[in-house]
């Protein structure tokens, strides 16, 4: 009798020697027992390692600065989110009774973490090459789309365009002071996106410029985020 994830390493084109991986891959921790929760810890930095390797090659006048943005545009839980789902990743979990009631099977946050943890399940069952091919086939389509032109756009055009691509809110920009005489001025913005539960701020002797700094701190706070994760 063929189990459902035996249906799911078809679909990616892979036979494991140990399949018992793929189910601790696919099993959530409310789940009970043995959960992803190590084996998304390895195929997050597994991931992350495997998109900045392809970035650095793909584009070698790139600085630091943009292959960082660059990769934190790809590497996000709303865009391994979808690749979850075009995989219909959630017809495979195995999820505790609460989860299954509140259709966990289709939060970003399970989906994206069940990705992980596969990713993690096929580098220690497989090795690091078959991984790194099947990171790279299933980033495809989303990676052939990135070019370095989009990263040299001031920071609000940048985040502004982050956020469309991800389907998500636009930024808000938020006035928190403005000091000094007409001459003189210093104004304080803050940021706020969906993707950070932080705000950033940005300070400028005008609104725009404030409001520049203010997009420019967030994705920075956006890069290092991604970089803790890696």
């Amino acid at each position: 009798m063929r189990h459902p994830e035996d249906l799911l390493a078809q679909k990616l084109g892979l036979r494991f020697t140990d399949p018992r991986l793929l189910r601790s891959a696919l099993t959530h921790r409310s789940a009970g027992g043995i959960n992803n929760e190590r084996l998304e810890f390895l195929g997050d930095s597994v991931v992350g390692f495997v998109i900045a390797q392809a970035l650095f090659d793909r584009f070698p006048s790139a600085d630091e600065g943009v292959l960082s943005r660059l990769r934190a545009a790809l590497v996000n839980q709303t865009s391994l989110a979808q690749i979850a789902r075009t995989l219909e990743l959630g017809d495979y979990l195995i999820l505790g009774a609460g989860e299954l009631r509140s259709g966990g099977f289709r939060r970003d946050s399970i989906l994206s973490d069940a990705f992980e943890a596969i990713i993690g399940a096929v580098l220690t069952d497989q090795g690091y090459e078959v991984c790194r091919d099947l990171v790279l086939r299933l980033f495809g389509g989303s990676f052939e789309r990135l070019t370095v032109a989009d990263w040299k756009k001031d920071p609000k055009t940048q985040l502004q365009e982050l956020m469309q691509a991800r389907g998500l809110d636009l930024p808000e920009y938020r006035l928190l002071s403005l000091t000094g005489r007409p001459h003189d001025q210093s104004f304080v913005v803050e940021c706020r996106i969906p993707l950070s539960a932080e705000p950033s701020t940005g300070t400028g002797s005008s609104r725009k410029r404030a409001e520049q700094q203010a997009a420019q701190e967030m994705l920075r706070q956006l890069t290092e985020g991604t970089k803790a994760s890696a």
